[in-house]
């Protein structure tokens, strides 16, 4: 059976090929964009990642169709995402160069300017990276208005756990970018109420990020709390967090940091990474 909402997407894409009343356009066409950037989403959690591309440009056009262009910048963030995660940041930069350019909200500008920052940090680019996360900064201080509920999931939050990934990868090529231990320990601090997955892939960012930093006892104890919460959920992004964590702690050989390796290598093997789409 199919998911609830691939079943919605299929049956408002049908009927939007037998034509859309002019009085119901932008109400179908921005119910699509909806279906469609979640459902590229979860397609990308679980590995599907020519599928998730597919779904997300139904959804450009169809927030396009909707008179929404803030709706499209949102969907073309996602797809950069996907970039970063599939070691493409080139390809993530090109597409939020795009967004850029059509971002109006105070909301999409500031996620625009976070996910650009990210980006750089991943090419190594420390100047510009600083650039674009500080730009987000003074979005997010100053207020982001009336923030539409499709992007309402941009906050402090997430801004902080931005900057922590680009300081991990800045610190991880030498760039002296602060710690980023302090970033993710402030995004969790900020996250509101049901966002479990990103929470948890916070938990496991600030374990590795410990370990990067010197601190294999610390960085041991928060890895045991994140490995409880991941155990519970399943997907490929945590699953990135989790490759990740083990790479940090291979310098440690203690019995705590071997029980982290060994659980954390035992979660990341039960829950592949890649589904072919």
């Amino acid at each position: 059976m199919r998911p609830t909402w691939r079943a919605q997407l299929a049956e408002v894409a049908s009927r939007i090929k037998g034509g859309v009343p002019p009085s119901l356009k932008a109400r179908v066409f921005a119910a699509t964009a909806d279906l469609a950037a979640l459902a590229g989403w979860v397609s990308h959690d679980c590995g599907r990642y020519a599928t998730a591309q597919r779904y997300w440009s139904y959804g450009i056009y169809a927030a396009s169709e909707a008179g929404q262009p803030d709706r499209g910048v949102e969907i073309v963030t996602r797809m950069s995402h996907q970039m970063i995660y599939l070691g493409r940041p080139s390809d993530a930069l090109g597409l939020l160069g795009i967004a850029a350019a059509k971002a109006t909200l105070p909301a999409t500008k500031a996620l625009v300017a976070s996910q650009t920052g990210r980006v750089h940090a991943a090419l190594g680019d420390a100047q510009h990276a600083e650039h674009h996360l500080g730009q987000a900064d003074d979005l997010v201080a100053g207020g982001l208005g009336d923030v539409p509920a499709w992007v309402d999931y941009f906050d402090a939050a997430e801004h902080a756990g931005a900057r922590a990934v680009s300081a991990r990868d800045l610190n991880s090529i030498g760039s002296r970018h602060g710690r980023a231990s302090i970033h993710f320990t402030d995004a969790l601090a900020l996250r509101k109420p049901g966002f479990d997955r990103v929470r948890v892939m916070d938990r496991v960012g600030l374990a590795a990020a410990l370990f990067d930093e010197g601190e294999p006892e610390q960085a041991a104890q928060a890895a045991q709390q994140a490995l409880n919460e991941a155990a519970r959920i399943d997907s490929a992004l945590v699953v990135s967090r989790l490759n990740i964590l083990l790479g940090a702690a291979r310098p440690y050989k203690t019995a705590a940091v071997n029980a982290v390796r060994a659980r954390a290598a035992d979660l990341a093997a039960a829950r592949p990474t890649t589904i072919a789409a």
